[in-house]
């Protein structure tokens, strides 16, 4: 068969079908793919820590511990999706009550620094375990400073 016997049959055939209502074969057009739910592993590959630690009987947010939120922030921007859950702690030295309301300061610092920096409060929960769930197992300097401290939880 010829070319022009070729584009002729082709020819043909695009006009019977166009005559008969069909139309050229369409693409596939593929569906866009879900992003990937961003998970705790994410968080802590992208972060500096999930914790920041405290003074002695403070809330305050030194350098350091403002550096560690500024990343947090910056992930949790990245991942408007993401809830989280910032624990406040304490160590040992103290009475139960005092330690739950000095770690729930702890954790509202936290919370109002990553808000200060454009994430919605209602992403964010707090809690307060003070003295209930330490890090640090001893009753010396080292493990009271490991144990005062506020954690971002990411699911």
């Amino acid at each position: 068969m010829s070319r022009n016997s070729v584009r002729l049959t082709a020819a043909l055939a695009l006009a019977f079908s166009a005559s008969c209502g069909m139309s050229a074969p369409r693409r596939a057009v593929q569906a866009p793919q879900p992003a990937p739910i961003p998970t705790r592993a994410d968080f802590l590959q992208s972060v500096p820590s999930e914790h920041v630690l405290f003074e002695t009987d403070g809330f305050s947010l030194d350098a350091q511990a403002r550096a560690v939120l500024d990343a947090q922030a910056a992930w949790l921007q990245r991942n408007p999706g993401v809830l989280v859950t910032i624990e406040g702690h304490s160590d040992e030295r103290g009475t139960r009550e005092y330690m739950l309301a000095l770690a729930d300061r702890r954790a509202n610092a936290v919370a109002a620094y990553l808000q200060s920096r454009g994430i919605l409060a209602s992403r964010m929960s707090v809690v307060s375990w003070g003295k209930e769930r330490p890090v640090g197992l001893g009753s010396e300097e080292f493990s009271w400073a490991r144990n005062r401290r506020a954690v971002t939880l990411v699911p």
